[in-house]
C-alpha cells in the first residue's frame, strides 16, 4: 500500500502540553491535541470517491467506514488529532491568537512519500473556540464543498473536500446579524489538503518571540513542503519567496476566473498558494471591480475583486515581518516584495491576453485597459462574456452583438454602443495581426474561461432543498462543477446570467460570515 499513516506534525513540531479541552491562550505550541466529538447521529450526504481512491486511506474501505471515521465513532490505528495554533491580521487589524476554533485534524498521511493532512471542520469546540461553539451548519458547509472542489476543477490551487455529512445537531446562527439567531442543521465537511498551515502559524510564533519553534516551523515547511531549499544557503528567505511566487500566481488564478475570496485575512492565506476557508466568497456576475461578497466588508471594500493583488502583498508584508528575526535580511526581503509588486501588473495583463485569445504583448496594456472600462459601465456578465468571445468571428466585426447580448444585465446606450463597437473592430484589427487560427484561439480560449461556475444563487437553491432533505441539486453541481470548461449541453439551463431577484435576496447574491 503506497499510503501511510503518521502522526507527524505532533511528533516533529511542538505540541501543547495541556490535554484537556478548553479555551485558552497557547503559548509555544504549534498545535493541541484534541478529539473531535462524537456525533451518533450523523449521516453521509457525498463523499468524493475520486480523491478517496487517490489518497487510498488504510482502513477506510467503504461507506460505513467513512461514516464511523467522519462522526468521530472510531478512530485510525494509532492516530492523533490536532487542532492549530496560529494567529492573524484580520482586517488590517492584529487579532492576537486565532487558531482553529472548529477545525480538528484527524491524521496525516504520506501517499507515495508526499505529506497530506485530513481535517475535520465543523467537528465540536477546541482549545482555540474562542466563544463560537466549534460546530458548522448546513449552509456554509455545502457551500466550501461544492466550492473547493469547483475550484480544483478549475485549476485553481485548493484545499479539497473528501466528504460531507449531516452532524445530527442543531445549531445556533445568526444568518443575517440582524439579531435573529436562529436553529440550523449542523454539517460536518472533512477538507484535504497537503498543508494547512497559515502565514498566521508563523505570525504567532514571531509575536511570541518564540525564535527556537519559528525556526523548527521553517524547517517543518522546508522539509516537506520545499524540499530543494534544504541545500540552501539562505533556506528561510528563499522560503518565503517561494511563498509570495504561489501567493501571486493563485491571486492571478482568482482574477482569471473572476473568484472573490471575501476574507483574505493573514489567517486565511495558505503557504502554500491555496484557496483555503470558503466564508462569504463568489464568482463575479456582472463585472465590477469594487465588488465583494462579503456583507461584512460592505462599507470598508477592503477584499473586493480588484484589491486581491494588493491584499496578497500586504499580507505578505505581515508575513516578511514574522519571519524576519530569523531571516535577519530586510533588503533581500524588500526586493522580493518589490518583486511581487512589479511582476503583478505584467502577470495580470498575461492573464486578460489568454482570455482574449491575444499573444503577449506589453503595448496591449490600454486596450485590456478600455476592455474593463466598457464592461464596468456596462453590466456584463464575467463567465459568459469571455466564455462567448471564443466566438467571435474577425471577418465580420460588426456581428459582434451576437457575442455580448446573452451577457448584458441591460439595454446597452448610444454611447456604450459605440464604445463596444470600436472596441471590437480593435480587437478583430489585433486577431487579424497575430494570425492564429481561429479554431486553435477558441480551442484555447475556451481552455481558460469557464462555462460554468458555482454562482451564489444556485448555492442557496441547492441549499434550500437540502435543507428539506432533498439532495438531488447538490448532486447534480458536483457532477456539473466537475468539467467547467466543457460544453454539457444537459446543463445549458444554468449557463446564464444571474436572475435580477438575487440582489435583494440574502445569500443567492452576498454573505455574512455566519457559518
Amino acid at each position: 500500500m503506497s499510503t501511510t499513516l503518521k502522526n507527524i506534525i505532533v511528533e516533529e513540531l511542538p505540541l501543547d502540553s495541556i490535554k484537556e479541552n478548553y479555551r485558552r491562550s497557547v503559548k509555544n505550541a504549534c498545535s493541541s491535541e484534541v478529539d473531535p466529538e462524537v456525533f451518533p447521529n450523523a449521516e453521509i450526504i457525498h463523499i468524493n470517491h475520486d480523491l478517496l481512491k487517490k489518497l487510498d486511506i488504510p482502513g477506510l474501505s467503504n461507506s460505513n467506514d467513512i461514516l464511523m471515521y467522519f462522526s468521530s465513532k472510531n478512530k485510525l490505528l494509532n492516530s492523533v488529532s490536532y487542532s492549530w495554533n496560529y494567529a492573524g491580521h484580520q482586517f488590517g487589524n492584529w487579532a492576537g491568537q486565532l487558531g482553529d476554533g472548529r477545525a480538528i485534524n484527524l491524521t496525516d498521511l504520506l501517499v507515495q512519500s508526499k505529506l497530506f493532512s485530513l481535517q475535520l471542520k465543523g467537528a465540536g469546540p477546541t482549545p482555540y473556540s474562542r466563544k463560537g461553539d466549534g460546530y458548522a451548519v448546513l449552509r456554509s458547509s455545502i457551500r466550501e464543498y461544492l466550492a473547493s472542489e469547483a475550484m480544483h476543477h478549475l485549476r485553481v490551487p485548493t484545499t479539497r473536500a473528501l466528504g460531507i455529512l449531516t452532524s445530527g445537531k442543531n445549531v445556533m446562527r445568526d444568518p443575517l446579524y440582524n439579531g435573529n439567531p436562529i436553529y440550523e442543521k449542523g454539517a460536518i465537511v472533512c477538507r484535504v489538503s497537503e498543508s494547512f498551515i497559515r502565514f498566521g502559524n508563523f505570525e504567532l510564533l514571531s509575536s511570541q518571540n518564540d525564535l527556537k519553534n519559528l525556526k523548527k516551523l521553517a524547517d517543518f515547511v522546508i522539509k516537506y513542503h520545499f524540499p530543494t531549499l534544504q541545500k540552501s544557503r539562505s533556506p528561510y528567505l528563499e522560503l518565503f519567496e517561494e511563498i509570495a511566487i504561489k501567493t501571486q500566481k493563485l491571486t492571478m488564478e482568482w482574477l482569471r476566473v473572476g473568484f472573490v475570496h471575501g476574507v483574505l485575512n493573514t489567517d486565511n492565506m495558505s503557504i502554500l498558494g491555496q484557496t483555503i476557508d470558503y466564508g462569504p466568497f463568489g464568482f463575479l456576475d456582472h463585472f465590477d471591480p469594487n465588488w465583494t461578497p462579503n456583507t461584512s466588508d460592505f462599507d470598508q471594500k477592503r477584499y473586493r475583486f480588484s484589491s486581491q493583488i494588493s491584499i496578497g502583498l500586504w499580507n505578505l508584508y505581515q508575513l516578511a515581518n514574522a519571519l524576519y528575526p530569523i531571516i535577519e535580511d530586510s533588503k533581500e526581503l524588500e526586493r522580493i516584495l518589490k518583486d511581487y509588486q512589479n511582476t503583478a501588473h505584467k502577470n495580470y495583463l498575461t492573464v486578460m491576453l489568454k482570455k482574449l485569445g491575444l499573444n503577449i504583448d506589453p503595448q496591449l496594456d490600454d486596450f485590456v485597459w478600455k476592455l474593463e472600462e466598457n464592461m464596468t459601465k456596462t453590466p456584463v456578465d464575467y463567465t459568459i462574456f469571455f466564455r462567448n468571445l471564443s466566438q467571435f468571428d474577425e471577418e465580420n466585426p460588426h456581428k459582434w452583438f451576437d457575442i455580448i447580448k446573452d451577457s448584458l444585465y441591460q439595454e446597452l446606450e448610444t454611447n456604450q454602443l459605440l464604445s463596444w463597437e470600436k472596441w471590437f473592430h480593435s480587437y478583430a484589427s489585433e486577431l487579424k495581426n497575430q494570425g492564429n487560427s481561429r479554431l486553435r484561439r477558441k480551442e484555447e480560449m475556451d481552455q481558460v474561461n469557464p462555462k460554468y461556475i458555482l454562482r451564489n444563487y444556485m448555492a442557496d437553491a441547492c441549499i434550500s432543498a437540502a435543507e428539506k432533505g432533498d439532495f438531488s441539486l447538490f448532486n447534480e453541481f458536483y457532477l456539473l462543477l466537475q468539467n467547467p470548461y466543457e460544453e454539457q449541453f444537459e446543463y445549458e439551463k444554468w449557463f446564464k446570467r444571474n436572475p435580477f431577484w438575487t440582489k435583494e435576496n440574502p445569500n443567492s447574491s452576498t454573505l455574512s460570515c455566519s457559518s
